[in-house]
């Protein structure tokens, strides 16, 4: 079986695989698909659609694509669905620098971390989501991860997702929270 993941990211691709046994999981790069697909909406929900219907229409397969970012409470929910551009670019480094910098003597570093899900089976949509709540750390810990992993430490953890093993990340995480919710989805379908 064949499920097209509407990202070319190779850090949230390499999450994803072992979420999802039993499963082909194509790339974009895989179906040929090469144009940028817009995320002009201010809900993760509407740009997880946006996305994942681009790919459903272009490939006829099933499709899934999520939206996600960090939310950080003592900046009213920033950078929250724009974390990917929040510095004006897309640039991890650049984006993380702007929380710290922005943080820079707040006592308040509580943040989550939101996922949303789309999956487009046999022409039906379904949404799973995935929080994980957390903290923002003072300054970059841990090489691993993408995105804000560096300075996110989740409840219940002394260690940032830039420091946490794969699999230990995976399991608390909000995206593979959001995953495991779609894989069951796909197994009560009979799917799997």
């Amino acid at each position: 079986m064949e499920l097209v993941i509407a990202s070319n990211n190779k850090g949230k691709i390499r999450e994803i695989m072992p979420l999802i046994p039993d499963i082909t999981v194509l790339s974009l790069q895989e179906i040929g698909f090469t144009d940028e697909i817009p995320e002009p909406y201010f809900t993760f929900e509407e740009n997880a659609l946006a996305k994942a219907s681009a790919i459903a229409q272009y490939s006829g397969k099933n499709t899934f694509a999520d939206d996600s970012g960090i939310c950080v409470n003592a900046l009213n929910g920033a950078p929250g669905v724009i974390s990917a551009h929040y510095s004006g670019e897309r640039d991890d480094e650049q984006n993380l620098q702007k929380v710290l910098t922005a943080l820079k003597g707040v006592e308040d570093r509580s943040a989550f971390y939101k996922a949303v899900i789309c999956l487009i089976w046999d022409g039906e949509v379904y949404y799973f989501e995935g929080i994980c709540n957390g903290r923002i750390t003072e300054e970059q810990i841990g090489t691993d991860g993408f995105g804000y992993d560096p300075i996110f430490v989740p409840d219940g953890y002394d260690m940032t997702f830039g420091q946490l093993p794969l699999e230990v990340k995976n399991t608390i995480s909000h995206r593979g929270k959001a995953m495991r919710k779609m894989v069951e989805f796909l197994r009560e379908k009979s799917a799997l």
